[in-house]
């Protein structure tokens, strides 16, 4: 993405992750630290749910539904290591979703740059997805 992106390459890069085979490998992750973080990042998250300029964006708030069901599912657990194979398959399912985080990472930054532009530009700036990306302004 950059700031320079229209309205159609929003639409293409979107309809590309509709069709992107997405798959997690459960066991690389730390869902300890995953949770950690997640509760971390609660209380902003739920201010993006409260914004009624971002609700507007369908996919982004099934993203951020799917975001607080995850943060459910692993704060009902005391212990998340040593799970059985089928809550680990459970919790996978959760990751995946039915909104794929490429999608909505894509549908945020679209949100944003028509509702909060200086948060669209800082997210640019520190896309996950660009290995160029810097917060550094050069």
């Amino acid at each position: 993405m950059t700031n320079d992106w229209s309205e159609q390459d929003f639409l293409k890069t979107d309809k590309q992750l509709q069709h992107y085979g997405y798959a997690i490998e459960i066991h690389r992750f730390d869902l300890e630290q995953l949770k950690d973080l997640l509760m971390r990042q609660r209380d902003f998250l739920l201010r993006l749910l409260e914004n009624p300029s971002l609700l507007e964006h369908e996919s982004f708030t099934q993203l951020l539904l799917a975001v607080f069901h995850l943060i459910e599912e692993l704060a009902c657990r005391s212990e998340l290591k040593g799970l059985p194979e089928s809550d680990v398959a459970h919790v996978k399912g959760v990751l995946e979703g039915p909104i794929p985080l490429g999608q909505g990472m894509v549908a945020l930054h679209e949100a944003f740059e028509e509702t909060i532009p200086l948060s669209f530009f800082s997210g640019l700036k520190n896309n996950p997805f660009d290995q160029g990306a810097s917060p550094i302004v050069r």
